[in-house]
């Protein structure tokens, strides 16, 4: 096998949540510029099918469908259409996440279940549903986005964010042990972790505290664009075959510090 038959997902499809906006979007473009079929899905149906008419501008085959990933009626239904329109489902990028700021003490229980219900309920739903899928077709690939804050915690002054840091915790263990238990079917489970990449759900907050937030990263600098198409690129292809379970952070070097 060559290079680059290694990170090629020709013939592929790939389900993107999240699909519609931000590192999301740009996943989706990076999927299909190494020959996958993409489905990119989210709450905002709008926003989906923009960025599905950039990739068919390319040359790409690809579907934008509304799904709310803590419903599981909508999951099914995406998963369904599909597979009648592309006929399988090879790689899987849980990707669609949402966060509430306030202090813990103070949190509200019930914004505490929406980021739970989205980042790790959603997740798990969508996991379940395209692994069965998976499992027919003989393997496949599942990539958890997760975040360097669910590694530990974070100053308040920076971050008051405890649900989302519980709910990236929570993934990447899910990760692992999904991972360990459809190993032999030949589906591999891995995460990405990223550090501080300005999107629509952060950027507020880098643009508050960014000389705070920059001392911490050995880098100098905030994730861009496309300090992510090597990692989902790796992890969807065979080059990752033998990957199971693990988390690969993309920080600037943030947790590699002591």
């Amino acid at each position: 096998m060559t290079i680059n038959e290694l990170f090629s997902l020709k013939n592929k499809t790939a389900i993107v949540t999240g699909g519609g906006k931000g590192l999301g979007a740009r996943m989706a473009m990076t999927l299909a510029e190494a020959g996958s079929n993409v489905v990119v899905c989210s709450r905002d149906l709008k926003a989906c099918e923009g960025v599905s008419e950039q990739l068919k501008a390319k040359g790409v085959k690809s579907l934008a469908l509304q799904c709310d990933v803590s419903k599981q009626e909508d999951i099914e239904r995406v998963v369904a259409e599909t597979l009648s329109h592309f006929g399988s489902i090879d790689i899987l990028v849980n990707n669609s996440g949402t966060s509430w700021m306030a202090p813990a003490l103070d949190h509200p229980a019930d914004k505490w279940d929406k980021v739970m219900n989205v980042n790790v309920r959603g997740s798990f739903l969508f996991s379940q549903a395209a692994a069965k899928v998976m499992i027919s077709q003989g393997g496949g690939k599942i990539i958890n986005i997760a975040s360097v804050t669910g590694m530990g915690g974070t100053q308040p002054e920076l971050m008051d964010t405890i649900a989302y840091s519980t709910s990236k915790g929570a993934l990447m263990t899910f990760t692992k042990d999904l991972a360990v238990k459809l190993a032999r079917h030949n589906i591999q489970v891995n995460a990405i972790a990223p550090g501080f990449f300005p999107t629509k759900m952060s950027r507020s907050v880098l643009e508050k505290e960014n000389a705070m937030i920059l001392k911490g990263v050995p880098a100098r600098r905030f994730g861009n664009d496309q300090d992510l198409d090597g990692a989902i690129l790796f992890l969807s292809g065979k080059a990752s075959d033998y990957v199971i379970g693990q988390v690969l952070v993309v920080d600037g070097g943030i947790t590699a510090l002591v």
